[in-house]
């Protein structure tokens, strides 16, 4: 089982502050709001620095989550399909049989980009979820998964896909 670069935290937890820090701003701006209003006459007196409170305590969790998801994330090139372990509170196994794959992309994020990293993106042939990416790979390492995957889906063209 292959794990992701660790430069891929960084792209998480800069996603985990910057989403956490827009909802912390609507959260504190609706209780400034409320507050300052006539909109409701009794608000206590607590309400700003509670939702202050809680804007800190949900950006905290959020960057732990984010460096656990690291600790969880792996993935396997096997004989017959790509295999995805992910999640942190609900764990994910995905199995993508390489003769169901469609094609194969490789992208990068500006901030991916700013951190040396890409993704690969496999589509696959199926309604639910015909897509998987495994985020966090240097753009060298994503190059061979890609041409790795590409190769494996031409080989199994052929094969019964279960």
């Amino acid at each position: 089982m292959e794990r992701l670069t660790p430069r891929v935290r960084v792209v998480w937890i800069a996603l985990a502050i910057v989403r956490a820090a827009i909802f912390g701003g609507l959260l504190v701006g609706a209780a400034i709001a409320l507050t300052r209003t006539d909109f409701w006459d009794s608000a206590p007196s607590n309400l700003v620095p509670a939702a202050v409170a809680i804007a800190v305590v949900l950006a905290v969790l959020r960057v732990l989550v984010a460096w656990r998801r690291y600790g969880v994330w792996r993935f396997e090139l096997r004989d017959d399909d790509l295999y995805i372990e992910r999640g942190v509170f609900t764990r994910v196994k995905t199995v993508a049989p390489y003769v169901r794959v469609q094609h194969v992309d490789s992208r990068r994020s500006p901030l991916e980009r700013t951190t040396g990293l890409a993704t690969v993106v496999v589509y696959t042939a199926g309604s639910r979820s015909s897509d998987v990416a495994i985020p966090g790979l240097t753009p060298a390492r994503a190059e061979e998964v890609q041409e790795s995957l590409r190769r494996l889906a031409i080989e199994s063209a052929g094969e019964d896909a279960v």
